[in-house]
């Protein structure tokens, strides 16, 4: 059992304990809790209380909210309907051509979720100011917890800035509205002043942060503060309309400079089960299948009958797959972004991969994928049994292959590539134990390449960082950038690490053949609407849910919506 797991299941339980949740309501009376006498006297006392602050981020390793909105909704992803498994109304169908509404249970689930999780960092910053003012807590402590929180709690304000735009800003518990307003009724100006907002409270609050990445693994320290900001600053004229890239490069080199973090030999070392050794990983989600249960990946990807590869105790959803683009651009040895995969078929000279495997050198990220026959665990074909149409490839044996022949109703139950990139555990529940990444040192690298390759196309050292991503996977490295190769090489490298939608959206004004966020793709394409447009700019931030506007008269819809 890991040990940081174990320390971090502590956390949770006693936060949970401890103190009241509260998920919509940012205006919740303090009862009767904790006498600060008897607590907050040492650091475990400290971390016990903030776990509740962190319980927040377990949904980003599920199949729910944070998932659907930032790979579903991309060209990286897509969730078929296989006869009457994973219909859900349309409701994929819609995420992933850009037809969504505001009444879509996934943009309420987003907000009230991360909206919880400000509430309950206010509520503890409150807890230990308090303890703090009546001379009850440990001061030298109070300071560093405090911006701890208020640096998760800017965390949470840059994810609801990256769906939502323009969300209310409350920084107060017991002061706070019961129906907050946005900043500004004006959408451009509110989403502005939240980013400030984002940035000076991780830039006030960075120099208390502790720069021990063991002891503060998988919490708020100053090396996540850093790619926040660097994440912030890359995506600033997105969400302002001005560029800030000299400001994310001086983040991206804090980090680099910082010597504590490295390129893993082994690419698909960062997510085996047991992935807090990493030397990559950043900033993490500590699962465990026993003590802290919400990330289930075998679970929503995997067929069926994938239960008897692995022995799994629950048969799998056979949902979440790659799309055939993003796989062909992993096969493709010349790493272009790969074709539409507008026909399918199985080639006849592949055997059983689905695919015809090219000559060239073989990228060692095609390991993300789970393509071709499936065998149980004694090494038996696995057999695919209950057919529910006569399309060929519903029927035995399992073997999966990338391409994808329709993404409604009648999508075969074998077709396409599924999600291997964290190592799946033989017996297991529905639990994963695997860490889930959040930010990585490799995106810190390719990051960096992009904003000097921005400032100079032609620059050496933008093209040397691209390359030793490439050629760490086994793959010859480019002889120049261009725009469409660091969309691509991103996916390939970031695949199912939920970058996609950003990354469209920030590249969308940048020339170049590949696809960006408004742009069609297989399923998706434009004059799908009432207004001609499947995907207009306005699709780059989620609607305000309309519960939330039903609920709050004072909110006012994003444009478009």
């Amino acid at each position: 059992m890991k040990k940081t797991l174990t320390l971090r299941s502590l956390v949770l339980a006693l936060g949970m304990m401890l103190f009241v949740s509260a998920c919509t309501d940012l205006s919740e009376p303090v009862d009767d809790q904790v006498e600060p006498v008897d607590f907050f006297q040492d650091d475990q006392q400290f971390i016990s209380a903030m776990g509740d602050a962190y319980s927040n981020l377990g949904s980003v390793g599920g199949s729910g909210p944070p998932a659907q909105l930032n790979e579903v909704t991309t060209d990286e992803l897509i969730v078929p309907t296989r006869g009457q498994d994973w219909s859900d109304g349309g409701f994929w169908f819609r995420l992933h051509t850009h037809t969504w509404t505001s009444e879509e249970g996934t943009f309420d689930g987003f907000w009230t979720g991360y909206f919880g999780g400000v509430n309950n960092a206010n509520r503890l910053i409150f807890q230990f100011e308090s303890a703090l003012a009546e001379g009850t807590a440990n001061a030298s402590l109070v300071t560093p917890f405090v911006s701890e929180l208020k640096a998760l709690r800017a965390f949470y304000y840059y994810w609801l800035l990256d769906a939502f735009g323009n969300v209310p800003l409350v920084t107060s518990f017991v002061d706070a509205p019961e129906q907050p307003s946005q900043p500004s009724s004006n959408f451009d100006e509110g989403r502005r002043m939240v980013f400030e907002f984002v940035e000076k409270e991780l830039k006030d609050n960075l120099p208390n942060l502790s720069t021990d990445t063991r002891a503060t693994y998988g919490r708020m320290n100053a090396y996540v503060a850093h790619m926040t900001l660097a994440k912030l600053y890359m995506n600033a004229e997105v969400y302002t309309g001005t560029p800030r890239w000299n400001d994310a490069l001086m983040h991206l080199n804090e980090i680099i400079n910082s010597g504590i973090f490295s390129l893993a030999d082994d690419y698909h070392s960062n997510f085996l089960i047991l992935n807090e050794g990493s030397p990559e990983n950043i900033f993490v989600v500590p699962y465990d299948k026993v003590f802290r249960g919400g990330f289930n990946l075998h679970q929503m990807t995997l067929h069926y009958g994938s239960q008897n590869t692995y022995n799994f105790q629950n048969q799998p959803w056979n949902g979440w797959s790659a799309t055939q683009k993003l796989y062909e651009s992993v096969i493709d040895p010349m790493q272009n972004p790969g074709p539409q995969g507008e026909v399918f078929g199985v080639n006849p000279t592949s055997d059983d991969m689905g695919v015809e495997m090219v000559m060239g050198t073989m990228d060692d990220r095609l390991g993300n994928f789970l393509v071709g026959p499936q065998y149980t665990a004694a090494g038996d074909r696995v057999e695919d049994s209950g057919v529910f149409s006569d399309f060929d490839m519903n029927g035995p044996p399992l073997s999966f292959v990338p391409t994808i022949n329709d993404i409604q109703g009648v999508a075969c139950r074998q077709c396409g590539a599924r999600i291997g990139k964290y190592e799946f555990e033989p017996g297991i529940g529905s639990e994963m134990s695997n860490d889930f990444v959040i930010f990585r040192y490799a995106d810190v690298l390719l990051l960096k390449a992009e904003v000097l390759w921005r400032q100079n196309s032609a620059s050496a050292e933008a093209l040397a960082l691209v390359n030793q991503i490439r050629m760490r996977s086994g793959v010859d490295g480019f002889d120049m950038l261009t725009a469409d190769r660091l969309v691509a090489e991103r996916a390939r490298e970031l695949f199912f690490e939920q970058t996609r939608r950003q990354d469209l959206i920030r590249f969308a004004g940048v020339a170049g053949g590949e696809t960006r966020f408004n742009d069609p793709w297989r399923f998706k394409h434009p004059g799908g609407d009432a207004a001609g447009a499947v995907s207009g700019a306005f699709r780059n931030v989620a609607p305000i849910p309309k519960n939330q506007i039903q609920a709050n008269p004072n909110l006012v819809q994003n444009p478009g919506y």
